[in-house]
C-alpha cells in the first residue's frame, strides 16, 4: 500500500469534482470548487473520519468494498479506478464478469437522469449501482452477497421476492428472467461463473428447471411491468434497457407508463426514504 500517493490521489480527485456532477447543489457560500470530505463520505457511505485518515495517509489498508464505494462516489474512470486499487495494494476488479464495478460513464448517466429511476446491472443481473429515485422505488440492491446478488436467483429461491409483482405477471416475468440468463450463457460460453449459477439454480428450484428446459432465449431491451409498492401502490412502468458495446453492463431506466403512476412516483419522492420497508420490493422490474 502506497499511503502517501493514495492520499494525494484521493485529495486531488476530490478537489477536481464539481458538486453538480454528483447531484449536490453548489450554493453561493461554498468556499471550495471541489467536494468536501463530508460529501465524499456521504456519497461513499463511510465515516468522515475515515476519509480524513485516508487523505492524511494515516488509515489502515482499505478493503476492496471501500475502494469500490470511493470510486463510485468520485466518479472515477475505469483507469482511475484501477490506479486507486493499485495504490491501495489490491488487484483491480476484473475487466469482465459480474463482480466488476459499474462503469464511470453509466454512473454519470444515473446522476443526469435525476428523478427518473435508473439502475446499472451486470449482464447476469447483479445490480451494481442505483440512483436515489431507484432506491426510493425498489430499496437498496447493491449490498447482496453470494448468489443473492443476482435478481434471477432471488426470484426463484425466495418466495417473498415475488411480492412486488402481481400474480398474473409472475409467470411472464419468470420466463423473461430465464430467457435473459440463457442469452448471457450464450455470450459467455464456458464461463464457470455463469455455468455455476445455472447449476445452482437448477438444484434449488423446480420452477427454474422447468423453464430452463424450454430453451427460450431473449435478451430484453424494452418492457412494461407493474410494480406493487408498499407505500404508493401499483405502478405501471416502462422499462428501457441500454447496453454497453461489449454487452457486459446495462443501464435500466424506468419511466411511468400512465398519469396515475407519474403522480404516485412524485408522491414517493416527497415521502422520501423514511421507514422504507426492508426487502418489501426486492425485485426491480426488468
Amino acid at each position: 500500500m502506497q499511503r502517501e500517493q493514495l492520499a494525494d490521489f484521493l485529495r486531488r480527485r476530490r478537489e477536481a469534482i464539481r458538486p453538480a456532477e454528483v447531484g449536490i447543489t453548489d450554493g453561493p457560500r461554498r468556499r471550495t470548487t471541489g467536494l468536501r470530505r463530508e460529501e465524499v463520505a456521504m456519497l461513499a457511505g463511510m465515516s468522515v473520519d475515515y476519509v480524513v485518515r485516508l487523505e492524511q495517509g494515516r488509515s489502515s489498508q482499505p478493503s476492496t468494498q471501500l475502494l469500490g464505494a470511493l470510486a463510485r462516489a468520485m466518479r472515477l474512470s475505469d483507469d482511475e479506478r484501477d490506479h486507486l486499487f493499485h495504490l491501495a495494494g489490491h488487484q483491480p476488479p476484473p475487466a469482465d464478469g459480474p463482480a466488476r464495478l459499474a462503469r464511470a460513464g453509466l454512473i454519470r448517466m444515473l446522476d443526469l437522469l435525476g428523478d427518473t429511476p435508473a439502475l446499472v446491472l451486470s449482464d447476469l443481473g447483479e445490480i451494481l449501482a442505483q440512483n436515489r429515485a431507484a432506491l426510493l422505488l425498489t430499496g437498496d440492491h447493491t449490498g447482496f452477497t453470494g448468489d443473492r446478488r443476482y435478481v434471477v436467483y432471488r426470484w426463484f429461491t425466495d418466495p417473498a421476492d415475488r411480492a412486488a409483482s402481481p400474480p398474473e405477471e409472475q409467470e411472464r416475468h419468470a420466463r423473461q428472467l430465464v430467457a435473459d440468463l440463457r442469452a448471457a450463457v450464450g455470450r459467455r460460453s464456458g464461463d464457470p461463473t455463469v455455468t455455476g449459477l445455472v447449476d445452482r439454480l437448477q438444484a434449488a428450484s423446480t420452477d427454474f428447471r422447468r423453464l430452463w428446459a424450454e430453451h427460450e432465449v431473449a435478451a430484453r431491451r424494452a418492457d412494461r411491468k407493474t410494480l406493487l409498492h408498499p407505500r404508493v401502490g401499483s405502478l405501471l412502468l416502462d422499462c428501457e434497457t441500454l447496453v454497453t458495446p461489449d454487452q457486459g453492463q446495462q443501464l435500466l431506466v424506468l419511466t411511468p407508463a400512465d398519469a396515475e403512476t407519474r403522480e404516485r412516483l412524485e408522491l414517493l419522492r416527497v415521502l422520501g426514504t423514511q421507514e422504507f420497508p426492508t426487502g418489501a420490493t426486492d425485485t426491480p422490474p426488468r
